[in-house]
């Protein structure tokens, strides 16, 4: 009986030993990439790792190719995540790449791209929102490490650029444990100073590591936050942080950041030429336009309805004049008829009118005596008549 097996058959037996195994099922790889290639045709990418001792054939379809963030090359160290199989029609076992990452910067590498993506989806990095620097500012903020070359090259160029520019000079911490919060406090402290018109931060360049503090998503938020134009000084011109995306302006090096902060002061004076003539020329054709309209103007029409306006108000100042004193004359007249009413009636009650049908009024001692129970024989009284009185003496009283 024969049980030999085909070719094929061998194949498949291994590779599903091989896909059974789950230590291959998950398996991350190091080693240096050489015969890299891209089938165009297909999209998938076949190259193979090696060390010094050995090597394997690797293959990347099309599929995880396209989330590559970077096009590897023939001598990158890198680390390869994914499963190995067997290729049953040569019979030759392979690495199936899902995900390739330069050696050491695996993680920094994921971690920048999903804080970039969730504050690109925030907003965060939006031309709309980004500020223009003043052309030339009175005062400077630099935030970078006090011992660097980066401090130095930005003060000797805005020195050389604008020497009238206040640097205030802000010391931080630019790698390591700590730096990102050393930068957050030290914005903190910035935003509450006067007359700051733009800020630098940033440092010389690096490697990932080194520039992972600029990558930190509090501090990019904290420059968002910014109350003034910020720009980002972080390495060379291959390095970039999310702080570049963040800030208002990027600048390939800290040289560049000083140049991108003000204009040379040698163009201030072209720049108030400039400001000089436009207004010149705005104060000329206000002037210009102003002429032209005066004489366009009918003054002839315009004196005319002017005195038109005029005799119309002064007609009615003069029925306003006329109701005005038919109004007084009214109120005096009340006033009288209301006056004599109150003579008249005051001089009914005259004490003097009732003297004179007869009545007399009695005082003595200038009080006027109302009762024969308040006068004495003897007493003295004054008797006042209509037209004067009689001095007498009480001989006696009765009581009627």
């Amino acid at each position: 009986m024969d049980n030999s097996l085909t070719v094929k058959q061998l194949n498949l037996y291994v590779k599903s030993l091989l896909e059974s195994d789950a230590r291959l099922g998950a398996v991350s790889v190091t080693g240096e990439i050489s015969n890299f290639k891209n089938h165009y045709a297909s999209g998938h990418r076949y190259f193979t790792l090696k060390d010094n001792d050995a090597s394997v054939r690797c293959v990347m379809f099309k599929s995880y190719a396209q989330g590559m963030t970077f096009v590897p090359e023939d001598g990158n160290k890198v680390t390869a995540k994914g499963y190995v199989s067997l290729y049953e029609r040569d019979g030759q076992y392979q690495f199936y790449v899902s995900s390739i990452s330069l050696y050491g910067e695996g993680d920094i590498s994921l971690k920048f791209k999903e804080i970039a993506e969730k504050l690109k989806k925030e907003g965060l990095f939006d031309e709309d929102s980004k500020r223009p620097v003043s052309r030339f500012p009175k005062r400077i903020a630099v935030i970078t490490s006090a011992t660097g070359a980066a401090v130095k090259d930005i003060c000797t160029t805005l020195e050389k650029r604008l020497p009238s520019c206040e640097v205030v000079l802000c010391p931080v911490t630019v790698q390591g444990d700590g730096a990102a919060q050393n930068m957050i406090k030290t914005l903190d402290r910035v935003y509450k100073l006067n007359g700051i018109d733009t800020i630098i931060i940033g440092r010389g360049g690096g490697s990932s590591e080194d520039l992972s503090a600029f990558n930190d998503e509090a501090l990019a938020r904290k420059i968002y936050e910014s109350p003034f134009p910020v720009i980002s000084a972080v390495g060379h011109e291959i390095d970039v942080t999310i702080c570049d995306f963040v800030a208002d302006k990027r600048a390939a090096t800290p040289t560049g950041a000083a140049v991108i902060a003000c204009e040379d002061a040698s163009g201030y004076k072209d720049y108030i030429e400039k400001l000089k003539a436009r207004i010149q020329n705005a104060a000329s054709n206000m002037i210009k336009t102003y002429d032209y309209r005066i004489r366009s103007v009918d003054i002839e029409r315009i004196s005319q309805k002017a005195l038109t306006f005029l005799d119309r108000k002064l007609q009615t100042l003069d029925y306003f004049d006329k109701d005005m004193s038919n109004c007084i004359r009214r109120i005096l007249e009340n006033r009288e008829r209301r006056f004599d009413g109150a003579i008249l009636k005051l001089d009914s009650l005259s004490p003097l009118k009732t003297l004179k049908r007869g009545y007399a009024v009695v005082s003595s001692a200038e009080r006027v005596i109302t009762s024969v129970d308040a006068l004495n024989c003897g007493d003295r009284i004054s008797v006042r008549l209509s037209d004067g009185k009689i001095d007498c003496e009480v001989k006696g009283n009765e009581r009627f």
